[in-house]
């Protein structure tokens, strides 16, 4: 018989062995406490409070863009020169830029696409795997995860360039103050990156407070000299006409067309407001943008084009000259604060990322470590961090200007966004049954201006690039590999394996020696007798009086619900098998699962309790349906992950693991 405290439903198809898909905090044999769910519908006072801390994690990186977006218009190398006439078009292409595409695109229709309040594009990935069996139309789902997979992999790229570019674009503001600063600047951006990477493992959750007054701040004080500007130029208004921006392809041809290339800019940080949907909600995002953000950057980009029509001159740094010269030193301060709360935003994205990635099974085991004892979305990854940072610093000391790396920025932003409007169609067609021409005109019309930029960033590819692309692929083939890996890992370990009737009906029969305790196998197959488990009957020729088959499994949802978080049977001859189902944003503990197991009759001794691992020797041969250097790379990649000691929090002196050679 069974007794089952809840019901999470049937194990995620895309669930990996239980030692692969869930992660683990360092140092840690507790519960994480459950997010507290964000409002749908905030109001008042605290949707005023929702939005300014919007402000400071959603806003950082679209906020910073004026540092270098209108100056890399009418850079020398793109032959658009500050003429009015060409000011008036790029300025009336950023206009229609961030409406059409940050203000409709994201913020009417891709926000609607969210997985259980969550966003993003693997939760987006995650939503089609739940939702879009087998084929969609005439695609594959196969083909959609890659796509997916690959736009995951460019966000990487994209949290590598972010904090480099804009801390660059803040310091270069020196420059204008006097030259003798030009010398300072790539050594003072290293400075800043080492220390904002050097902080990461002290978490965010007291410097995060001051994070939406700063940017509240920061757009304040762009909007002002925008303003400012515009009062001595009030004819830049005009720009707001899209027909200025048609006229400057007509006048400037194939290079007004690539200068799409750097209005593109003008966008980064975009896809940070779906991705953060599920810390804010959509109202507090959607109130930030409107009051707030998108005013402010308006009249910070006419204030810039105004000033550029009295002076052509400014187009070397036009944001920075907009500001008075007693307020020149201050506002490199305010601007290098607002591009560290910028680069924070990607580094916790990607930070968030590779714990989804982990969890929907494509990264091997990573260590999290929670820097909040509140909020249970704030994590720090080593790994990853460490990572970043000799990324960063790497392409400061490298491209060595604002300007080299808005080249290779453009690349992963449009790239993203091509993605995330494919797999909107779909899902909004094949999932919410949109009818063909509603889904098809929103294709047509996005992917038109999505693929406009991208072709025209294309270009420059060999000018920086073919970093985010080399980066992403990386990434890609990493991510890959891994999933499939384990895929085909725990089909050999299942066929090795023997049906749980038969192992009982032979413990019953054999009745092999019982001792004291509790013994606990962890294993991802929730039908069979685990390999561990009969390694260590064949060996050991004893079994414990209480045997527990735990699988912990990742759903394709953000959060399982306590309630329905844990499954147990009772197999009869004191064996139990526990099934944990945790969403891809949620931390799993085994204690947890454990003590949930407790009011059906499980009692678990923590003293008396041994934990049984598998440990696979894989040695790469011919058995299996996989690239040789793949199946050396995915056996690296498993010698290089986190013991599954400490990925599941267990207590080192009561864990036993059982090694066994595969040919794989």
């Amino acid at each position: 018989m069974a007794a089952e405290p809840a019901r999470s439903g049937a194990p995620a198809p895309n669930a990996g062995p239980a030692s692969s898909n869930t992660g683990s905090y360092t140092g840690a044999y507790q519960a994480r406490p459950d997010r507290e769910r964000v409002e749908e519908r905030p109001k008042g006072r605290r949707l005023a409070i929702l939005s300014l801390t919007a402000l400071g994690v959603v806003y950082g990186d679209i906020g910073t863009s004026p540092l270098y977006a209108i100056k890399e218009c009418f850079n020398p190398s793109s032959g658009v020169l500050p003429t009015p006439e060409n000011v008036y078009g790029a300025l009336s292409l950023v206009v229609w830029a961030l409406t059409l595409v940050v203000s409709v695109k994201y913020l009417s229709f891709i926000m609607r696409a969210d997985n259980r309040g969550e966003g993003g594009i693997l939760a987006l990935l995650a939503l089609i795997q739940r939702g879009l069996r087998g084929r969609v139309g005439v695609v594959p789902v196969t083909v959609l995860i890659t796509l997916g997979l690959f736009g995951a992999a460019l966000l990487y790229g994209d949290g590598v360039i972010t904090p480099a570019i804009t801390v660059l674009g803040a310091v270069e503001g020196l420059q204008v103050a006097t030259p003798v600063f030009g010398r300072l600047v790539v050594p003072l951006s290293v400075l800043v990156l080492f220390l904002l990477f050097l902080f990461q493992r002290h978490g965010t959750d007291r410097i995060g407070k001051v994070f939406g007054p700063v940017m509240l701040l920061w757009f304040i004080t762009i909007a002002a000299l925008g303003v400012a500007e515009i009062m001595r130029e009030p004819a830049i208004l005009r720009a707001v006409d899209p027909l200025y921006g048609i006229r400057f392809f007509q006048h400037n041809g194939w290079r007004g067309f690539f200068l799409l290339g750097a209005v593109v800019l003008v966008l980064t940080g975009a896809e940070a407001l779906y991705a953060d949907m599920g810390h804010f909600g959509r109202r507090p995002i959607r109130a930030a943008w409107f009051v707030l953000v998108f005013p402010a950057l308006l009249l910070n980009y006419f204030g810039q084009g105004a000033l550029l029509l009295r002076d052509a001159s400014a187009a070397e740094n036009p944001f920075f000259r907009l500001v008075p010269p007693a307020m020149l030193y201050p506002m490199v301060v305010l601007a290098t604060a607002a591009a560290v709360i910028a680069s924070q935003a990607l580094i916790s994205g990607a930070f968030s990322l590779t714990q989804q990635a982990m969890q929907l099974g494509y990264s091997p085991r990573v260590t999290i470590t929670h820097t909040s004892k509140h909020e249970a979305g704030q994590i720090y990854i080593s790994e990853v961090n460490k990572a970043l940072m000799v990324g960063c610093i790497g392409l400061v000391l490298g491209f060595r200007s604002a300007t080299a790396l808005a080249a290779a920025y453009g690349i992963a932003v449009t790239g993203t966004m091509v993605i995330t409007t494919l797999l909107f169609f779909f899902i909004s067609h094949d999932e919410w049954k949109w009818p063909a021409w509603k889904a098809g005109t929103f294709l047509a019309f996005f992917l038109v201006i999505d693929l406009a930029f991208l072709v025209a960033n294309a270009v420059k590819i060999e000018h920086g690039g073919w970093f985010p692309l080399v980066v992403a692929l990386g990434l890609y083939i990493m991510m890959s590999t891994w999933k499939r890996g384990r895929t085909l890992l725990q089909e050999l370990l299942r066929s090795a394996s023997l049906p749980i009737d038969l192992f009982m009906e032979d413990v019953r029969r054999r009745k092999p020696p019982r001792v004291p305790g509790t013994a606990v196998f962890m294993t991802s197959d929730t039908t069979g007798a685990p390999v561990v488990l009969l390694h260590h009957l064949k060996h050991n020729k004893v079994l414990h009086e209480q045997v527990i088959l735990l699988s912990v499994l990742t759903a394709d949802v953000p959060e399982v619900p306590a309630a329905e978080r844990v499954r147990l049977e009772t197999l009869g001859e004191g064996f139990y098998r526990a099934t944990a189902h945790f969403g891809f944003m949620q931390t799993p503990s085994v204690r947890e699962i454990l003590s949930r197991c407790e009011p059906f009759g499980l009692k678990v001794r923590p003293g008396d309790t041994s934990f049984y691992l598998g440990r696979e020797e894989l040695i790469p041969t011919g058995s299996t349906p996989m690239a040789r250097w793949r199946k050396k790379l995915f056996v690296f990649m498993g010698r290089n992950a986190r013991a599954a000691t400490q990925f599941f929090g267990l207590p080192p002196n009561r864990v036993v693991e059982l090694g066994a050679q595969i040919e794989f």
